[in-house]
């Protein structure tokens, strides 16, 4: 231990003297516990035991083995660079649990800097002077619309097609962003669209759609959720960046792997690779605002 056998015994004495008790009693032929010695002994085993255990947690959640990200998203997790990202990181970090928050990007941003939430992937590229941005991959914007819709028969669509053309959205968040994302666009090649606003969530949104009440939009991610009596058609030259959000100073070492991977992820990620196609290698186990943004009720 590097101690001196002296200072041992002194600070043993020192000790007896502040509990007010003697542990040990001493004679030319050793030391033995005295009563109170022993019970002394069996409690501090058993602070010794805990100290040693949150040692070990610590160390865990040091080496990112433990811990929890809380995260708050905004674009759909059915595929996409989210999808991948929290598969793969899964892989070598099964241990840490993921908090997830739907909500829109102002709410999140808002969480992150009061440390409720670590990241925030949200929509658009805005510099922020209290928080680190970096824009991790695009979407594209989908129209949805029934089966038996005119504007089924194109492969893509354009502003100009959707002219006339009734839309339906949810009352929820992002319904709202979405909405005004699509009057902004319309009124640009001279139209005033008809917006009918629901209380319902996304599945049953589609089910309107299908009815053909009206078409609605959403991002590329979605796309992997099949409705029935809808199809997709993308909005041709239409894309949504997407960025993490986290504050600088946030050491929480789950995130910081996440981050990292993430960034990796971004670089070999290529603008053109499809929805459900990772261009990213699985992980081996380890041993150790576009404003367009998602709360309990996410709609497209």
């Amino acid at each position: 231990m590097g101690v001196q056998e002296s200072a041992i015994s002194r600070r043993i004495r020192d000790l007896e003297d502040e509990i007010g008790a003697a542990l040990f009693i001493r004679s030319h032929e050793g030391v033995k516990l005295t009563y109170a010695g022993q019970r002394f002994v069996c409690r501090a085993r058993i602070a010794l035991d805990q100290i040693g255990h949150a040692a070990r947690d610590v160390g865990a959640i040091g080496r990112a083995e433990d811990g929890v990200v809380r995260i708050g998203i905004f674009s759909s997790m059915a595929s996409g660079f989210l999808a991948e990202l929290f598969q793969a990181y899964d892989v070598g970090h099964a241990g840490v649990r993921l908090d997830f928050v739907d909500g829109v990007p102002l709410d999140h941003i808002a969480a992150v800097r009061h440390h409720r939430l670590d990241v925030a992937f949200v929509t658009g590229e805005s510099a922020l002077t209290d928080c680190d941005v970096m824009q991790l991959w695009t979407e594209r914007v989908f129209v949805v619309l029934p089966n038996h819709h005119r504007l089924a028969a194109l492969t893509g669509i354009g502003w100009s097609d959707l002219r006339g053309q009734p839309f339906v959205f949810s009352e929820a968040q992002p319904g709202s962003d979405i909405s005004e994302y699509l009057v902004k666009h319309l009124v640009e090649v001279g139209d005033r669209p008809v917006v009918e606003r629901h209380g319902v969530g996304r599945d049953n949104l589609m089910q309107i759609v299908s009815l053909g009440r009206g078409l609605t939009l959403i991002s590329e991610a979605a796309t992997a959720m099949h409705f029935p009596g809808v199809i997709y058609r993308p909005l041709l030259g239409e894309e949504l960046p997407f960025s993490a959000v986290w504050l600088p100073q946030n050491e929480n070492p789950a995130f910081r792997r996440m981050l990292s991977l993430a960034r990796k992820m971004s670089k070999v990620r290529s603008p053109s690779t499809p929805i459900g196609e990772s261009p990213f290698p699985a992980q081996t186990p380890t041993s150790a605002p576009v404003a367009l943004s998602r709360k309990r009720d996410p709609s497209p």
